[in-house]
């Protein structure tokens, strides 16, 4: 075993001492982190004991007092059976209001999305005419944009998110919130344009070409400006040329001259785009197969 040998200083003389192993120091580490478990063990016995007699005590304004404490120092959880229990006891009552609107927070603030917009939709609701109206009604649209999911799932809260935003808007026309809430908008709308954008793409992937000629078609409707335009128009173009390669013989002229005019589309927009020489090898292609059907 490794010999560690040290001197004790004691005034000005030093004093050998005997040799000392690793033991010694775990054996002393041992001690100290026991003596901070117990610590820290204390400490939380102390502030779970004041919390239980906040829970416990009987006059409601020790309480209010206490839950905004908590809720202060981010303790939310600690404030919300709190705040739970004074909305009753403070109905109707401007400190009532307050309380109300801090437990909207502290829902916001536990990740609680959906129950959260509820309580700050209600407390627009209930008070009108509350100095925290407008930032409540806001914040029940904030909090289903956060709650709006990725573009590759249902967009049902999205879909509410917009909703909510409008009636912000609507009621608040003049609010420093407005340029927000537009900015919200439009990130979702975007949203809403790229799982558009993703449906008719998993058509073209499953070898569906006439329902992703449809989709694709209705996406560039929806949503005329968007950045998926060009690919959207290049797939338009390929699903032309696969869905009519498939067709019954009788089908095949009229979807190959669909294919040709598709390509008359991307070159108009997209002439000096990044996928033009993959869109004139299709062309080419749809060229060839229309006149080898036409010459038979």
């Amino acid at each position: 075993m490794y010999i560690l040998k040290f001197y004790l200083t004691n005034f000005d003389i030093k004093t050998p001492i005997t040799t000392i192993d690793y033991n010694y120091f775990w054996r002393m580490q041992k001690k100290w982190h026991f003596f901070l478990i117990i610590v820290i063990l204390v400490s939380f016995s102390f502030s779970c004991s004041d919390y239980q007699k906040v829970l416990k005590s009987p006059n409601p304004e020790y309480k209010y007092t206490k839950t905004v404490e908590y809720y202060n120092e981010g303790e939310y959880l600690k404030a919300v059976p709190l705040f739970e229990e004074l909305i009753p006891l403070y109905k109707g009552t401007d400190k009532g209001q307050k309380i109300y609107y801090y437990y909207c927070y502290t829902n916001y603030h536990l990740g609680y999305l959906v129950s959260a917009a509820y309580h700050f939709k209600k407390y627009a609701g209930t008070y009108p005419l509350s100095e925290f109206a407008e930032d409540a009604l806001f914040m029940s649209a904030y909090c289903n944009y956060l709650d709006s999911p990725n573009p590759t799932l249902d967009q049902g809260p999205t879909y509410q998110a917009l909703d909510e935003l409008q009636i912000f808007v609507n009621a608040y026309p003049e609010s420093e919130l407005v340029d927000s809430a537009n900015t919200l908008v439009d990130k979702l709308r975007f949203k809403l344009e790229t799982k558009s954008f993703y449906n008719s793409k998993q058509y073209y992937k499953i070898r569906k070409f006439q329902s992703a000629v449809v989709s694709f078609n209705a996406t560039l409707e929806n949503y005329p400006n968007t950045i998926y335009a060009e690919e959207i128009k290049l797939l338009v173009l390929k699903s032309y040329y696969f869905w009519a390669i498939n067709s019954i013989e009788s089908k095949k002229k009229e979807r190959f001259e669909k294919g040709i005019e598709a390509y008359y589309d991307f070159i108009d927009n997209f002439a000096e785009g990044s996928m033009n020489n993959e869109a004139q090898e299709i062309y080419a292609k749809l060229i060839r197969e229309r006149d080898k059907l036409v010459n038979n």
